[in-house]
């Protein structure tokens, strides 16, 4: 039994060691592509041409490229692809192609690629999916042709065993053409000078000129569309809505600016990836936005029209389910500028193809910003989910007729972050909407605005009260806002030494005429007991004892 187990040890130990002596190779091969011969066509690549790691390929791409040695650029091509006698020429051709592309279409920058030769992602905090991880196929960018997203890929390869090296793949290099034809130099480019082509700095000489020229003539378009529109309001469209057509001018001056800046980058002048990129995503906001702005202005030109026809002046006397309407409409409002925002983030964080062409330290920077982003504007992100709180919820409504405070107020608005209230001496408050969800009030207009009254009255005992009941009554009928006659109350709520309380009640329908009516039964009543009864006023008894009467006398 004794031999048996040994034998069977044995056997585990020579299968684990076997099988890790089989893997060891594989694991080797993983951190390159295996290759029988490289570019046989172009010789030996000079001192030059550094292939090393990917920071090294790509800087040396594109300053050989920049000197116009594209022989040289050639040997950073995977040109597996082509026969060894066409790789010369085609090679330095491909270089050529793809130098362009690069410098047009995206803004690389060797530093934001691994200096490893391995690739590998150093990450301490190991939070990142491929920390510790070899890698042998890394994205540069991705570019859009013909309706289509290319990749452009750098790959690790080891013929035999020389040192592995960094190359552009050969898929890549198969998109080159479709992509020089949309990358390519423009009309202008191909007729600017030599003398003009040289570098300066990030752009070139003719770039330095052609972009304060483009930025003018971007920017007469949009003055030139804005007092257009100026003159089609004024003369042609005076009776569409003012709230729309009069506010639609800046909106369309920079739909107008982006889709002339847009035509002249894809036919006449293209830039450097640096302002390629940074136009790019000017553009894409400044449509995105003019559009935008365009709807949300058609949306309140629509409210404004909705308020006037069926609400009228903004108060709790219109019927509930208009002043709900309103305040849905209002929602919808808010919520179609939430959307619009959130879609022209997301297009254009994806335009960016932030993950694809940019390092760690732009993604790690990018995270600290947003962490202190979301510290700073706490606020008004509190204020803004408040505000679809109170959508939601409908605690109030537009018109509503509230007590917020101590303060009769109309709820005249519901916007993002704040809620404007119009007091009853036609004052404007503003309140952000997070304070005001945290501060208790009245809802005067909740499911009805009708409304208790209450007057007291500080009478003589000897004074009638039966009479004074009749009297409150008949007055109270004649009110045009007091309504339900039959819950008319008078009684004594109250008795003193020398006085005692009388309580009228009345039934108003709204808050504000009932707030008249109360004031006109009361002067009323106090007129009757001036005028008729004089005796019940209250009087302050005084007793006098016998030597004050002695004295007196």
């Amino acid at each position: 039994m004794q031999r048996c187990f040994t034998w069977i040890l044995l056997v585990v130990a020579l299968t684990t060691v076997g099988s890790s002596l089989a893997q060891a190779p594989d694991g080797e091969k993983s951190r390159w592509f295996e290759l029988e011969s490289l570019n046989t066509g172009l010789g030996d690549p000079s001192d030059e041409v550094r292939r090393q790691t990917p920071r090294e390929a790509l800087r040396s791409f594109l300053t050989l490229t920049e000197r116009e040695d594209f022989s040289a650029a050639a040997h950073l091509l995977n040109l597996a692809d082509l026969a060894p006698d066409e790789q010369v020429t085609r090679g330095a051709e491909l270089a050529r192609q793809l130098a362009s592309v690069l410098r047009r279409g995206d803004w690389l920058e060797p530093s934001d690629l691994p200096s490893r030769r391995d690739a590998m992602i150093v990450d301490p905090s190991g939070q990142h999916p491929m920390a510790g991880q070899p890698r042998r196929n890394l994205l540069l960018t991705s570019l859009e042709a013909a309706g289509q997203t290319h990749n452009i890929r750098l790959a690790r390869y080891r013929v035999g065993e020389q040192d592995p090296v960094w190359l552009i793949t050969p898929d890549s290099l198969s998109y080159v053409s479709a992509l020089y034809a949309e990358y390519g130099p423009s009309w202008l480019e191909d007729h600017m000078p030599p003398r003009l082509q040289v570098p300066l700095g990030e752009l070139r000489l003719w770039e330095w000129i052609a972009l304060p020229i483009f930025l003018l003539l971007i920017g007469l378009v949009g003055w030139g569309v804005h007092h257009l529109m100026d003159w089609l309001v004024r003369r042609l469209f005076r009776r569409v809505s003012g709230a729309f057509t009069g506010r639609i001018q800046t909106p369309m001056a920079f739909i107008a600016m982006a889709f002339v800046a847009r035509l002249l980058l894809d036919s006449v002048v293209s830039f450097s990836g640096v302002v390629t990129t940074t136009l790019r995503i000017l553009l894409i906001i400044i449509m995105a936005w003019g559009v935008g702005m365009v709807a949300v202005r058609l949306l309140d030109a629509f409210l404004m029209k909705m308020t006037q026809r069926l609400v009228g002046e903004i108060d709790d006397t219109k019927h509930r389910d208009e002043r709900k309407l309103l305040t849905s409409l209002y929602a919808l409002r808010r919520s179609i500028i939430l959307v619009t925002v959130v879609a022209v983030i997301a297009y254009v964080l994806s335009q960016i193809n932030l993950f694809g062409t940019l390092g760690m330290t732009l993604v790690a920077s990018a995270s600290v910003l947003t962490v202190l982003v979301g510290i700073a504007g706490q606020a008004v992100l509190g204020n803004i989910l408040s505000s679809f709180q109170v959508s939601l919820a409908k605690p109030i409504r537009m018109g509503d007729l509230i007590v917020f405070e101590g303060q009769w107020c109309y709820v005249e608005g519901i916007f993002y972050t704040f809620v404007r209230l119009r007091s009853w001496d036609e004052r404007r408050l503003i309140v952000p909407i997070r304070y005001f969800v945290s501060q208790p009030f009245d809802n005067l207009s909740t499911r009805s605005p009708r409304l208790y009254r209450q007057i007291v009255l500080t009478l003589h005992l000897s004074a009638d009260v039966a009479e004074l009941r009749e009297r409150f009554i008949e007055l109270a009928k004649q009110e045009e806002h007091v309504v339900d006659a039959d819950k008319l109350e008078c009684h004594v709520t109250a008795q003193r030494e020398t006085s005692l309380e009388v309580s009228c009640y009345l039934m108003t329908r709204d808050p504000v005429g009932g707030w008249i009516a109360e004031n006109n039964v009361r002067e009323q009543l106090l007129a009757f007991i001036r005028d008729e009864h004089p005796e019940w006023w209250p009087r302050e008894v005084v007793v006098l004892s016998r030597q004050d009467v002695a004295r007196g006398e």
